[in-house]
């Protein structure tokens, strides 16, 4: 009966520590995608700034521009880490443009805000990944 009670109760403080083990992962998984949920807002945050600094310097490529508002709206208004991983994709195929129309600037590439703008969106970039 003894050995009995010592199994039942090994038993059960295996599915305690198992189950404890599970709410923690659940819980670092939250706290994971918590962390890039704030990430890609700093990201979305530094872009229309970005965009702004260029802007001055290139106004025949609104079209780009419009397309970063747009994707902008719709990480806004994602509401599954779907939609927001798809926003995401969208803008991040819109940086290389943006860059590419920087190089066409060369005024714009020497610019102080710019250049802290580019620094700041690669760490968040960094910190994404």
């Amino acid at each position: 009966m003894i050995i009995a009670l010592v199994i039942i109760g090994i038993i059960v403080l295996f599915l305690v520590g198992l189950y404890n083990s599970l709410a923690q992962a659940k819980q670092r998984v939250k706290n994971a995608f918590a962390d890039i949920d704030v990430q890609l807002k700093r990201r979305f945050d530094v872009i229309p700034n970005l965009v702004n600094t260029v802007k001055g310097y290139a106004q025949h490529e609104e079209g780009l521009f419009t397309k970063v508002t747009e994707a902008r709206t719709n990480f806004e208004k994602a509401a599954s880490p779907a939609d927001k991983l798809s926003a995401n994709n969208a803008v991040s195929m819109l940086l290389p443009q943006i860059y590419a129309v920087a190089e066409n600037y060369p005024d714009l590439k020497a610019n102080a805000n710019f250049l802290e703008l580019q620094r700041e969106l690669v760490d968040t970039e960094d910190k994404i990944q």
